[in-house]
């Protein structure tokens, strides 16, 4: 399937006004909270844990100490990136995975919609493209 995609504004100014998906998808606190190397482990931790965790077993898994796990969960917590679940003394948390996933298909989708029209992939190219793949794996 080709896409055929409109110009692109010849201007920084008329390109502010056409593209204002991007902009309203791109979240300062996201990045803000994706900043940040020890964060960045932290929910890498969660999302590849695929289910709930208390601070103790998310320190343990990234060996970073329980407060500065439990001030980063809260900045990850902040952006939408986590959600936390308390059951008795016990929290628990999880990394939002259906929601970030949207998020960032959404922002792929508005910055491919502003981006200059891509070359027709064609089955020949998809095809050198798999076959290089294979070989190098």
């Amino acid at each position: 399937m080709v896409q055929t995609r409109k110009r692109p504004p010849a201007t920084p100014r008329a390109a502010a006004a056409c593209c204002r998906p991007v902009d309203d998808l791109l979240d300062p606190g996201l990045f803000r909270a994706l900043g940040d190397p020890t964060r960045v482990r932290l929910f890498g931790c969660l999302v590849k844990c695929a289910r709930p965790c208390s601070v103790g077993e998310i320190a343990d898994c990234c060996d970073v100490d329980l407060s500065v796990v439990s001030r980063h969960l809260k900045t990850l917590g902040g952006a939408g990136l986590v959600e936390a679940t308390r059951a008795g003394r016990t929290v628990r948390y999880a990394a939002s995975h259906a929601e970030i996933a949207d998020r960032m298909r959404r922002l792929a989708a508005a910055i491919e919609e502003c981006g200059p029209p891509s070359p027709p992939r064609t089955a020949t190219r998809v095809a050198d493209r798999t076959r290089r793949r294979r070989r190098a794996g």
